[in-house]
């Protein structure tokens, strides 16, 4: 039984090479045939590299370009945000440098009376009134002693300029009442002049109480005469002083205070039966209004502004510098893919 297998399988194989000499060049056409389909099979490859890569370069070009252009819009950003911050810390320096006056008013009803100190020489104190509402009934007897309803104290000191000359000081409480509009009216009189003319200094300085209860009074009269201005009023006319408070604040945190005053002058018709020869002097002092100026050098340069300010332009730069750095990296990604394409389809055409 197993010969005739073995007979058999070897007729069969002696046919196939019987076969394959007999027809050698049809198994060489079916080795084309396949070469023929692998060619065809790697053909489309061989077109795209011959059709996309013009597409593909362009298309890589113009993403090139694009980042280029946005890396110099970026380095542009940065350098403005580099001069904003040179120009914001020179704004600064330069704002603490000079200061910027600023000036606030406060409302009052009632004043701190202020020391009115008048310098008569040879002249006497007549009377002395406090009236309201801008209210001064016609004298009675002008030019003769009369009330000194007015809270008054008489200094000698030492001029703070000579220090050897005497110098002898009426000092009288001002108006406080801002609201009833207090008015002090004063008349002195001068009895005898060798001048053409005649006139009695005054100082106005800010508080009366700080002269009463100064334990030296005649070193508080020396301060003020060094601190503040001095005027004068004539005789022979009514004077009508309308006073102001200044005060300004220094840089040390101290407090100075001035006045600022504007002086009327009204001619006085002397209705006397006998006049003589002496010269009367009247003056009048009064609030001009409720408000107290305040006066203080301020710095407009806020630090916090500047810090906030600041750090937006760092956090900026930092985020130009970051996209590019990524750019960059992009672009070179890019550059190196398209190189090993072009590499891959040489290789592939070769």
């Amino acid at each position: 039984m197993p010969k005739p297998e073995v007979s058999a399988s070897y007729q069969e194989l002696s046919e196939d090479v019987e076969r394959v000499s007999e027809n050698p060049t049809e198994e060489r056409e079916g080795d084309m045939e396949v070469h023929e389909d692998s060619s065809s099979v790697i053909l489309p490859d061989g077109e795209l590299g011959t059709t996309t890569p013009s597409l593909r370069f362009s298309k890589t070009c113009l993403k090139n370009v694009f980042s280029v252009i946005l890396l110099f819009i970026y380095l542009l950003l940065m350098a403005v945000a580099v001069f904003l911050v040179y120009q914001t810390i020179s704004d600064f320096r330069e704002k603490l440098k000079h200061p910027v006056m600023s000036v606030t008013y406060k409302e009052v009803s009632l004043y701190d009376a202020p020391g009115i100190a008048f310098y008569p020489g040879k002249a006497q104190l007549l009377s002395c009134k406090h009236h309201y509402y801008d209210h001064i009934p016609p004298l009675v007897n002008p030019g003769q002693p009369g009330d000194i309803e007015c809270t008054t104290q008489r200094i000698n000191y030492t001029d703070p300029f000579t220090n050897q000359t005497m110098k002898y000081a009426l000092v009288v409480q001002g108006p406080r009442d801002v609201k009833k509009r207090e008015l002090v009216f004063l008349q002195f009189h001068l009895n005898e002049t060798n001048q053409d003319f005649s006139a009695i200094d005054y100082l106005l300085f800010s508080s009366f109480q700080e002269f009463v209860s100064s334990s030296e009074k005649a070193k508080f009269m020396k301060d003020c005469e060094s601190s503040y201005s001095s005027w004068k009023f004539s005789g022979g006319f009514r004077t009508w002083v309308k006073m102001s408070l200044v005060k300004t604040k220094e840089e040390d945190g101290s407090e100075t205070v001035e006045f600022k005053q504007e002086t009327s002058v009204v001619n006085y018709i002397d209705q006397r039966t006998k006049p003589g020869s002496d010269q009367l002097f009247f003056v009048v002092f009064e609030w001009k209004d409720p408000f107290i100026q305040t006066v203080q050098d301020i710095i407009t340069a806020n630090p916090w502004n500047m810090i906030a300010l600041l750090c937006g332009i760092f956090l900026a730069l930092f985020k130009a510098a970051d996209f590019a750095k990524l750019s960059v990296k992009w672009m070179i990604k890019i550059r190196r893919r398209h190189l090993k394409r072009t590499r891959q389809v040489t290789n592939h055409i070769s």
